[in-house]
């Protein structure tokens, strides 16, 4: 039997991303995603998301609490036994693309336009009149 893990999910940062590294120099940024309910009476679910390698630095230089972004990756389930010796799990999201929709912080200050995603070209330039 066949089976799929891919989670596409837009949400809001409800803190700034958190860059580390691996022993191996492996950049590894963690971000935490609120995702708004279907119905406005639930309540928003609460998601950790982590980004490994070439895109890692970028979100975590450009992305800050409240910005709204794309990620697209699989689901994961993780274990490990904390310090106190007491077993944990959860369940969070690899991306694979994190796609930037609001403007970087300092861009939005300084009026510029925000470059576009690791890994994406930046749109081309929209023209006042039509072509033909």
């Amino acid at each position: 039997m066949a089976s799929l893990n891919r989670v596409l999910l837009l949400g809001n940062l409800t803190r700034d991303p958190v860059l580390r590294y691996a022993s191996t120099g492996t950049p590894i940024a963690t971000l935490s995603l609120a995702v708004s309910a279907w119905r406005a009476d639930d309540p928003p679910c609460y998601i950790d998301i982590t980004v490994f390698g070439n895109q890692a630095e970028p979100c975590s230089e450009y992305l800050t609490k409240g910005q709204a972004v794309l990620v697209e990756g699989s689901l994961r389930y993780r274990t490990w036994e904390g310090q106190d010796g007491a077993r944990h799990a959860k369940h969070e999201v690899v991306a694979q693309h994190v796609e930037f929709l609001s403007k970087p912080k300092a861009a939005a200050e300084d009026g510029d336009v925000p470059a576009p995603s690791p890994g994406k070209e930046a749109p081309a330039p929209v023209e006042d009149e039509v072509p033909f």
